[in-house]
């Protein structure tokens, strides 16, 4: 099915239905040759996107997968779930046929496509085996460490995808959002693309579901024909949906452990001061009181009994 953006503004691929898949594309073809016959043009995608887990038992885990793409149809009403990302099926899989030219971002572990982890990306021609799959992380250009990621982490990545018609290279870059562009990509490989792509051709998205609740979510994308990828403004992307409890925000973060904190001190100095006034005014028992028992009377009672303490009517008297 084709998704619509939510209200909100995000593009949710799937929703909340396991064994699902999902597709969005831009409404109109792009064309990636000049003319027809010639050679497909360099051109760069990036995009925002998210992975959430929906299900409650399965809260760290996402199935199966989500990919960007590029296909000479927009229908793929024969693609199956699951493993084959609403992309393919089992008969279509490894066919040159298709034209289809991707790139996967999968949460899942398949062993029949030679997977190598459950959290990888993988440039895809006409296949769900990746070419060149390399688990997901980013080069740090401040410190040159290779830095790990976790696709499923509920926050939102980038993806550069960048390929140039001159020396057929593609080339996939990752990283978290709000980190420039690293000047390293994650995947480089080589591929002639004009043997692959027809004109016109259009551009999405495809996503599905496997047996766990999950939700893929694009929150904004830009593509650029012959130039860089139009820079995407993070300041006007929607967010990606959250489940369960609203995280706490900064501030509460903050005051609520010191909140807490000084409430804890003050019951614990309130009580303490409480046992030691008692303490203090207890009153001491005589040795005489311990074989025969206290004989106390209330203040109450001993004024009603004086009559408020007159002089004749004081104890021992009369």
């Amino acid at each position: 099915m084709e998704q619509p953006r939510s209200p909100d503004g995000v593009l949710e691929l799937t929703n909340h239905t396991v064994h699902l898949k999902g597709h969005a594309f831009y409404p109109a073809p792009w064309r990636f040759r000049k003319f027809p016959g010639e050679m497909v043009q360099s051109f760069s995608v990036t995009f925002v996107f998210g992975m959430v887990p929906m299900d409650p038992i399965y809260s760290d885990e996402c199935t199966d997968g989500m990919t960007f793409l590029i296909s000479p149809t927009k229908d793929f009403s024969g693609a199956q779930h699951s493993q084959y990302l609403g992309l393919l099926n089992k008969t279509s899989d490894g066919k040159a046929s298709s034209h289809i030219f991707a790139v996967e971002l999968d949460s899942s572990q398949n062993t029949e496509f030679n997977d190598i982890d459950d959290n990888h990306i993988g440039i895809n021609i006409n296949s769900l085996t990746s070419f060149q799959p390399r688990s997901a992380a980013f080069y740090d250009d401040k410190n040159g460490k290779f830095q790990k990621l976790s696709l499923v982490s509920r926050k939102e990545m980038q993806v550069w995808v960048d390929y140039n018609g001159e020396t057929a290279q593609i080339n996939v870059t990752l990283a978290p959002l709000r980190v420039a562009k690293p000047s390293k990509p994650l995947l480089s490989a080589t591929y002639n693309l004009s043997t692959v792509l027809e004109d016109p051709s259009y551009i999405g998205f495809s996503a599905s579901t496997g047996p766990i609740n999950s939700l893929y979510c694009v929150l904004g994308w830009s593509l650029g024909i012959n130039s860089p990828a139009p820079v995407i403004d993070i300041a006007r992307l929607p967010k990606l949906p959250t489940v369960g409890p609203k995280p706490l925000s900064k501030v509460l973060e903050i005051v609520l452990p010191i909140v807490t904190a000084t409430f804890i001190v003050l019951v614990g100095t309130t009580i303490i001061l409480f046992v030691r006034r008692r303490m203090k005014y207890a009153e001491v028992q005589e040795d005489w009181e311990a074989e025969f028992g206290p004989h106390r009377f209330p203040y109450k009672d001993l004024f009603h009994a004086t009559d408020g303490f007159k002089n004749k009517n004081l104890l021992g008297l009369g």
